[in-house]
Formats: C-alpha cells, structure tokens, sequence
C-alpha cells in the first residue's frame, strides 16, 4: 500500500479529505518555511486522550508514510494517517488568534461534542484507540 495523494482543486472542496481555510494556510506556509525541511507538510492526527476521548495533534513533516492521504490545498501539504482519516475526513484546518493567543484548531464535522478547551473531541459511533491512555484539558 502505498500514500493516496489528493491534488489542489478549485471545484467542490467537498470531495477533499480535509481542507485548510486561507489564514491557516498563510500561517501553516510560514512555519513550514522556517522549519527547514524540505518537501513538508502539517500531519494532522488524532490520538486518544483529553477529556472527551480523541485529542488533535499537527507537526510539520517531510516524511509521507504508507497509508497516508496527502491533500494539496491552498498551496499546503497536508498529511493524514490512514487511522485518523476516518475521524477527520471533511475537516478544515484553521488558525484562530484571541486574546490568550493564537493556535491551530481542526473544524470536525464528525465531532458530537468537544470539551471546553477545543483540544479533545468525540464522536458517536467510534471508540478510544486503547494505545493510549486518556487525560484531561490540562495534558495538552
């Protein structure tokens, strides 16, 4: 098995894995360029903890491993692990700022609640990855 690559379109976003909005992606561009690795993406995934079951995680990596879901959006990589795909398939990723700063987020829309800090989520139909265990808001 090898990566799945989804190119850059202008059409319907829908058909997409994920999409990332355009401030996200001017923020994501600018870490990327000073990261210094070449051929890089945001990997976006999802690993068991928080309060609410599922925790979000990003990195910027030049590595695309087997089974990822590569998708071009907005002149940005973004890499998905197959594991994770099903949980975050139709999800924007974007940057807010506030007034306690700023930081990534992921819009879920497979996301029944969220827990109050925005870090963790659930959803109806699946269960906690046991690989991990579970924490709360402040183990972010």
């Amino acid at each position: 098995m090898t990566a799945i690559s989804h190119s850059e379109t202008h059409g319907d976003v829908a058909e997409k894995a994920m999409t990332i909005s355009e401030f996200g992606a001017q923020k994501a561009l600018g870490i990327i360029g000073q990261s210094g690795k070449e051929n890089a993406g945001v990997r976006v995934f999802i690993k068991s903890g928080g309060c609410s079951g599922y925790q979000y995680g990003m990195a910027i990596d030049d590595r695309e491993l087997e089974g990822d879901t590569i998708v071009h959006d907005r002149g940005v990589k973004l890499l998905v692990d197959h594991m994770s795909l099903s949980l975050l398939r139709g999800s924007e990723v974007d940057f807010v700022e506030n007034m306690m700063g700023g930081g990534f987020t992921v819009n879920n829309p497979n996301a029944t609640s969220a827990c109050g800090c925005g870090h963790s989520f659930r959803t109806d139909n699946a269960q906690s990855p046991d690989s991990e265990g579970s924490s709360g808001c402040g183990s972010h």
